[in-house]
């Protein structure tokens, strides 16, 4: 049995989260989402709390149980707190700025490439090498994120692309003159 599982779930104030059969409806300040339940676990809402319960002893609901907890946590922060993803680029000239909802990135290509914001998702560019993917959905914004930072990764040898701030780009040496 899943420990994650067990844990129960704490709603914020200004979240509602409605069951209704195999679907739990999760609403908020960030939106509405919907988590569709494993045949096998059961959700109940006690007050504040949120637990679920593993009713079956076959094998898939027991091992969605965890799964289905953490996806529902996730809906509970996203709607309340929605969640952040931070890109840097480096490289000389390279550059993000934002047009109405669209993202216009320079990062060495002889063209601009352009970004539209998905429905949930926006852009933030608070300076010209930084850029927040902002929204409800945890794995939209992982998506979006990783799909801006698909443009241009960051090589090898100088480091130049974009990538998630904190991360850690393995260098090489590059060629040894004599």
């Amino acid at each position: 049995m899943s420990r994650v599982g067990k844990k129960p779930i704490t709603l914020p104030q200004g979240v509602d989260v409605k069951v209704s059969g195999d679907l739990v409806t999760i609403k908020g300040k960030g939106g509405e989402h919907l988590v569709p339940l494993t045949e096998g676990v059961a959700v109940q809402v006690e007050g504040s709390e949120l637990t679920l319960e593993c009713t079956s002893a076959e094998a898939h609901p027991r091992a969605m149980f965890g799964t289905l907890r953490a996806v529902i946590a996730n809906a509970v922060q996203g709607v309340s707190e929605g969640f952040t993803r931070q890109l840097e680029i480096q490289g000389v000239g390279y550059r993000a700025q934002l047009q109405g909802k669209k993202l216009v990135l320079n990062v060495g290509f002889c063209h601009t490439v352009e970004i539209e914001a998905p429905e949930g998702i926006t852009f933030t560019v608070p300076e010209p090498t930084r850029i927040d993917v902002t929204g409800s959905n945890k794995q939209q914004v992982g998506q979006v994120a990783a799909d801006i930072r698909a443009v241009r990764k960051p090589e090898p040898y100088k480091g130049k692309g974009i990538r998630y701030v904190g991360e850690a780009v393995r260098r090489k040496a590059g060629k040894q003159g004599k």
